[in-house]
C-alpha cells in the first residue's frame, strides 16, 4: 500500500513539474503529498475542461494522466483523476445542496396542501389559484361553475394524448393487432417503457399512451392508423378538434411534447368529458397500473394521475402533461359523492408535480362547499 501510494504522489509531482516547465499553474508540491487517486467515469456531455475544473486541475494534467493525444473522450470511459480537492469537503457541498433542494421541496409540497382563497368582486371567497389556468365546468349543462383564464391559450404537453386515443379509435381497429415498434418511434422519445422491435398490440399501446403517457406509444398509434403516418395523423387530429367546435386547440404532434400543442383550459374540459364517454377510453384512464406483455415480458406500468393511485375520489377520466413550456397539467372528470353529478376540472401551468394535483382537490372541495348554491345538492369534500 506505502509503495503503491509512494507511486501515485512521484507520479502526480512528475507531471506537475512537466507542467510548470510548460508554464501551467498547478497545485503545489505540498498539496501534491495528499492528492487522491479518483476515476471518473465520462458521462454525456462531459468536456475535458469540465472535468478538469471539477477535480482542481487542468486539462494536460488530465490528458498526461491518462495518455490522451486529443481532446476527445466518450460517455462510459473511466479516467484517473488526481486531486487534492478534499472529498469530503465535496461530499459535504453536494449533500449541502441536496438537503436543500429536499427542504425547498418540502415547502413547496406544504404550500400546495394549503388551499388559498380570495374575495372576487361580488365580495365571494374564491379560489386563489397558484397554477396560470383552471377551470371547473359541467359538461352536462355546458356551465362554467369558476374559472380563472381559462380561455387563455397555453402549451398542454400530454393532455395531446387524449385526442390521440380519440382519432386512433374513431374508425373501431383491431386492438389485437400486433405493432413493432420502430426506431422512429423511440427516438428522443423522453418518457418510454418501448424499445425497437418489441411487439406489442395496439390494445396495450393504448394502456401506455394513456396511463403511462408513453410518447413511444403515441408515435406507434400515429403510425399505424388509417391517415399513415404522423403528419396525416396530426391534420386529423385537428380536423377532430374542430369538428367538436375546439376553436383555440392546435395539435402538433401525436404525443405532445411539441411545445404547439395548445388549447384552453375550457376546452381540455369539454374535450376530457367528451373523451370520457368512450368506455376504451374511460375505462383505461381509470386504471391505476397495467401489465404490458412484451413478447415473453410483462411490463408493470402505473398511472401518472395520482388521483387514480390514492382511490379516494371518483375519477371517470383524466390526463397528465407536462413539459418546461406548459408546467404540470391536468384534466380530468370526476363523479362528486353520493351519486352527484359529474365536472370536469382542469389545471394548466402548476408549479409542481404534486401541486396541479393538489389544485384539483382545493378546487373540488371548494366546489363541494358551494354545491348547493352552484349544483343545487350538497357534496362530500374530497379527502386531504
Amino acid at each position: 500500500m506505502i509503495g503503491a501510494r509512494l507511486y501515485r504522489t512521484v507520479r502526480f509531482i512528475c507531471v506537475l513539474a512537466a507542467l510548470a516547465a510548460a508554464g501551467i499553474v498547478a497545485p503545489t508540491a505540498a498539496e501534491a503529498q495528499t492528492a487522491a487517486r479518483v476515476t471518473h467515469v465520462v458521462r454525456s456531455g462531459d468536456t475535458l475542461s469540465a472535468i478538469a475544473r471539477r477535480y482542481g486541475v487542468s486539462v494536460a494534467a488530465v490528458k498526461e494522466w491518462n495518455d490522451l493525444q486529443g481532446n476527445g473522450i466518450r460517455a462510459g470511459q473511466r479516467l484517473t483523476v488526481y486531486t487534492t480537492r478534499p472529498a469530503a469537503k465535496t461530499a459535504t457541498r453536494t449533500a449541502s445542496r441536496r438537503a436543500a433542494r429536499a427542504a425547498a421541496q418540502a415547502r413547496a409540497l406544504r404550500e400546495a396542501q394549503e388551499p388559498r382563497f380570495k374575495l372576487d368582486e361580488t365580495g365571494a371567497l374564491v379560489p386563489d389559484l397558484r397554477a396560470e389556468a383552471a377551470i371547473i365546468y359541467n359538461p352536462e349543462t355546458g356551465q362554467v361553475l369558476w374559472e380563472e383564464h381559462a380561455q387563455d391559450q397555453r402549451s398542454i404537453a400530454s393532455i395531446t394524448k387524449v385526442m390521440t386515443a380519440l382519432v386512433f379509435l374513431e374508425n373501431n381497429p383491431d386492438l389485437a393487432q400486433p405493432v413493432i415498434i420502430q426506431r422512429p418511434d423511440v427516438y428522443r422519445a423522453s418518457t418510454t417503457y418501448l424499445r425497437a422491435g418489441y411487439k406489442v398490440s395496439a390494445e396495450d399501446l393504448l394502456h401506455l399512451l394513456l396511463i403511462a403517457s408513453d410518447n413511444a406509444a403515441a408515435r406507434a398509434l400515429a403510425r399505424v392508423s388509417p391517415h399513415g403516418s404522423p403528419p396525416g395523423f396530426v391534420a386529423r387530429m385537428n380536423e377532430k378538434a374542430a369538428e367538436l367546435g375546439l376553436t383555440n386547440t392546435h395539435y402538433a404532434d401525436p404525443s405532445g411534447l411539441l411545445s404547439e400543442n395548445v388549447s384552453t383550459a375550457y376546452e381540455m374540459a369539454r374535450l376530457i368529458a367528451y373523451a370520457a364517454g368512450d368506455h376504451r377510453i374511460a375505462s383505461i384512464m381509470q386504471k391505476p397500473e397495467h401489465s404490458v406483455a412484451v413478447g415473453r415480458r410483462h411490463i408493470t406500468i402505473h398511472s401518472t394521475n395520482q388521483l387514480v393511485m390514492k382511490g379516494d375520489v371518483d375519477v371517470l377520466g383524466g390526463k397528465t402533461g407536462f413539459i418546461r413550456k406548459a408546467g404540470y397539467c391536468l384534466a380530468t372528470l370526476l363523479r362528486l359523492p353520493q351519486g352527484g353529478p359529474q365536472v370536469a376540472v382542469v389545471v394548466l401551468g402548476a408549479k409542481s408535480n404534486a401541486g396541479r394535483f393538489w389544485e384539483t382537490r382545493h378546487l373540488f372541495n371548494w366546489l363541494a362547499g358551494k354545491a348547493s348554491d352552484l349544483l343545487g345538492a350538497p357534496v362530500e369534500a374530497a379527502a386531504n
